[in-house]
């Protein structure tokens, strides 16, 4: 995999940058070379970063002059989506509530990254007066819960932009057993499904996360780096296949989302 630039001057997206870095390795310990090659931070950068990083707790320096990540890193993380990549205000609450008028009562969930691990985990949602009953599941535990990469239409769109290393890692993982028979259970047909990801900028879901229901996704990236997606669900007996205004909305609302903190997409 190239190395991609960290393109951002602000402090706290090359902080980031060296962070995501660890978890693009899988947390293992990691030189400030490869963080270099990693994140296109020059060595110097990179080693004032990580001697702040030990003080503050975001980092933890082993032996043989290698770093891991430290119990501060999940609230730098939290920290980052809130402050450097708002999307809790009212601007981004207003995307995700269109999304869902545009296609005529669509239940709308916005995923994120996880900050540790490989899962994302929702950050936000419009559903109108839906009490999500019929997902089986409570506002609460959609908001609370991490989900797995290799299950639904979100989760594939954000792991086809993930490293081929991540990729095998979350392809090792079992298929989780709440998932819906449109799940894919062969990793060959998944690794497929994530090129045509790539190929196409969104993702399409039948029954895959949960039985009963069609999905259409697609990515937020932040200066060429996935973020999380824009995941809309309908019943499968309304949509049994997305229709184009259906993909195009989702797709321009993930536009939008990017478009907050930077541009979409980087090329």
């Amino acid at each position: 995999m190239a190395a991609q630039s960290a393109r951002g001057t602000n402090h706290a997206e090359r902080v980031f940058a060296v962070t995501q870095a660890f978890i693009d390795h899988g947390g293992d310990p990691l030189g400030p070379g490869e963080i270099s090659a990693a994140t296109g931070l020059s060595d110097s950068a990179v080693h004032r970063i990580l001697q702040s990083g030990v003080y503050t707790g975001i980092f933890v320096r082993i032996s043989r002059g290698k770093y891991k990540l430290g119990a501060q890193a999940a609230e730098l993380g939290f920290h980052a989506l809130e402050d450097d990549h708002d999307l809790s205000g009212t601007e981004a609450k207003e995307i995700l509530e269109r999304l869902r008028l545009k296609t005529d009562g669509g239940l709308v969930f916005l995923y994120m990254k996880a900050p540790f691990g490989y899962g994302r985990q929702c950050y936000d949602m419009a559903v109108g007066d839906s009490d999500l009953v019929e997902l089986g599941m409570t506002p609460r535990e959609v908001l609370s819960v991490t989900r797995s990469l290799r299950t639904g239409a979100s989760g594939r769109t954000i792991l086809a932009y993930m490293s081929e290393r991540v990729q095998r890692l979350v392809l090792d993982e079992p298929v989780p057993e709440e998932a819906g028979p449109g799940v894919y259970t062969d990793n060959d047909e998944l690794l497929a499904s994530l090129k045509e990801v790539r190929d196409q900028g969104y993702a399409l879901g039948l029954q895959e996360c949960m039985k009963g229901w069609n999905s259409c996704a697609a990515p937020i990236l932040w200066q060429g780096s996935i973020q999380g997606a824009v995941l809309l669900l309908k019943p499968a007996y309304v949509m049994p296949e997305a229709p184009q205004a259906v993909i195009d909305a989702t797709v321009d609302a993930a536009a939008q989302l990017s478009s907050l903190n930077g541009g979409w997409p980087a090329d």
